[in-house]
């Protein structure tokens, strides 16, 4: 049987409004907002700010389309919520260049053709920003040598390179030619 039927109490109704401000800087400039409770960071830089370089692809945060730096660390903002996101500092693939500059990761995907159909480029540079970040701060990961001390630059290899893009989908298969972007920019 139905739980209506029966009259079980199920909540109190959604209130009619269901929005609050927040102030996000996003690629370095402060904006204000009013989001609905429900709209991702994804569909707020996309829709509300206008910025379309991180794509929805499988909308569950398992191709990394959406990759955007959150305080700068890499997330799929396919998950997040921007409400909860109030004060954060976003960097979309937009917002890497300096001054009319690409970034150097930029320039490398471009210089080793490291892309096919480009639908997930902006989601692996900012991926791979993010993932240069964590290295240099010594995260490790799964294909970390183990017992490797921890801090310190990790040594970044094609297997360890491979290893942390991995939740970064490409449909076409450009991975090699990622890899050696990715290489290329180590310092």
């Amino acid at each position: 049987m139905d739980s209506l039927a029966l009259g079980t109490d199920l909540g109190p109704e959604p209130v009619a409004d269901q929005r609050s401000t927040v102030t996000l800087r996003v690629n370095g400039a402060e904006t204000r907002l009013t989001v609905d409770h429900r709209s991702t960071v994804l569909d707020t830089v996309r829709e509300r700010l206008g910025l379309t370089g991180a794509k929805k692809g499988c909308d569950h945060g398992q191709c990394g389309a959406c990759t955007v730096l959150l305080n700068g660390r890499r997330v799929t903002s396919c998950l997040l919520l921007t409400v909860a996101q109030d004060g954060a500092a976003i960097t979309t693939v937009e917002g890497l260049a300096e001054d009319g500059t690409p970034h150097p990761l930029q320039a490398a995907f471009a210089d080793r053709d490291a892309l096919q159909c480009g639908f997930c480029t902006p989601g692996q540079i900012c991926s791979a920003v993010g993932m240069l970040g964590e290295a240099a701060d010594g995260f490790p990961s799964h294909a970390t040598e183990p017992g490797a001390p921890f801090g310190g630059t990790a040594d970044l290899g094609p297997e360890e390179i491979r290893e942390r893009m991995s939740g970064n989908l490409c449909r076409c298969g450009a991975y090699p030619r990622i890899v050696e972007a990715i290489e290329d920019v180590i310092p």
